[in-house]
C-alpha cells in the first residue's frame, strides 16, 4: 500500500509550567494541504517533547453530512482501530484504505502528567485528477495565461505548435501558469497543458498561421507554376479549337462557291 507522508516539525502551541520551563509541546510541518492518492495510505508523524504522558488523533470534516469532530485513535488505550494504527507511543499515525471521506482538519493533542495540552493541525485532502483547463489573452500584457479547476498539485507546461517555448519566443512565469511574449504580433498554436499524478489535460489558444521560411515558399513557388503549366496547355487547347473551327469555316465556304 502506498503511502502519502506529513511530517511533523513546525509551529505548535505550547503551555509553560508556573517556573517558566517547557511543559509540552507538539510539532507539526508539512507542505499543506496533504494530497493523498484514492485508496492509498496516509502516515502523518509528530514529534513529541519527552513529558508527553498521552496522544490523541482527531479529524474534523469540513464538508458533507457528518460534520464535527471525531477521535480516530488514543495512546496509550485503543492506538489502533479498523484501518487505522498508532506507532511509536503515538507520535506516528497511520491510515489505510483513504477515501474522499477521510479528508479534513487531522489533529494531535497531547498531554503531560499536570494536564497541560498542546496542539498541532494538518489539512489532509483527496488527490483529484485536473479538470477544465482554459487559456486566456491578456493583450496589454502581451501574454496567455493558463487556468485550471481544481486538481492537485498542477504543473503547467507550455507548447508552441506542439514544441517546448523558446526563449527567443517568450518567458514563463515562476508557477507556470502564465506566457509572457518577447515581441509581437505572434503566430501559430499555443498549448498549455496541466498534469499531475493522476494524468493530464490541456487547451490551446490559435493566433494567426505563421509564415514558414525555406520550404513554404518553395511550396509555393512550385503550385505556382504548376497553375502556369496547366493554364498555358489550356491556352494552347483553345486556341488549336478555333483554329479547327475556322478551317472548316473556310472549306465549306469555298464548296459552296464552286457548287455555284
Amino acid at each position: 500500500m502506498r503511502l502519502q507522508y506529513c511530517l511533523c516539525c513546525a509551529v505548535a502551541l505550547q503551555w509553560l509550567m508556573p517556573g517558566g520551563s517547557q511543559s509540552v509541546s507538539v510539532q507539526i510541518q508539512t507542505p499543506q494541504p496533504v494530497h493523498v492518492l484514492p485508496a492509498s495510505g496516509l502516515l502523518l508523524q509528530a514529534q513529541l517533547s519527552p513529558q508527553v504522558s498521552s496522544v490523541a488523533w482527531e479529524r474534523e470534516r469540513e464538508h458533507g453530512s457528518h460534520v464535527g469532530k471525531v477521535t480516530l485513535a488514543v495512546f496509550p488505550g485503543n492506538p489502533s482501530s479498523g484501518r487505522v494504527r498508532l506507532k511509536q507511543q503515538g507520535a506516528v499515525f497511520s491510515l489505510e484504505g483513504f477515501t474522499t471521506a477521510d479528508s479534513g482538519r487531522y489533529t494531535v493533542t497531547v498531554t503531560d502528567r499536570s494536564g497541560a495540552t498542546a496542539t498541532a493541525e494538518c489539512i489532509v485532502t483527496e488527490y483529484v485528477a485536473v479538470h477544465h483547463v482554459s487559456v486566456s489573452v491578456n493583450a496589454s500584457h502581451a501574454s496567455l495565461f493558463c487556468a485550471e479547476a481544481w486538481g492537485s498539485e498542477p504543473r503547467f507546461t507550455w507548447l508552441h505548435d506542439n514544441a517546448a517555448v523558446t526563449t527567443a519566443l517568450g518567458r514563463v512565469s515562476a508557477d507556470g501558469k502564465t506566457l509572457f511574449f518577447s515581441s509581437t504580433p505572434v503566430c501559430g498554436h499555443f498549448t498549455c497543458v496541466v498534469s499531475n499524478r493522476l494524468g493530464h489535460s490541456s487547451a490551446t489558444y490559435t493566433a494567426e498561421p505563421c509564415r514558414r521560411e525555406g520550404g513554404g515558399g518553395a511550396g509555393e513557388w512550385a503550385w505556382l507554376l504548376v497553375l502556369l503549366v496547366l493554364g498555358g496547355v489550356l491556352a494552347f487547347l483553345l486556341w488549336r479549337r478555333r483554329r479547327q473551327t475556322l478551317r472548316r469555316g473556310e472549306r465549306l465556304q469555298e464548296h459552296l462557291e464552286e457548287n455555284l
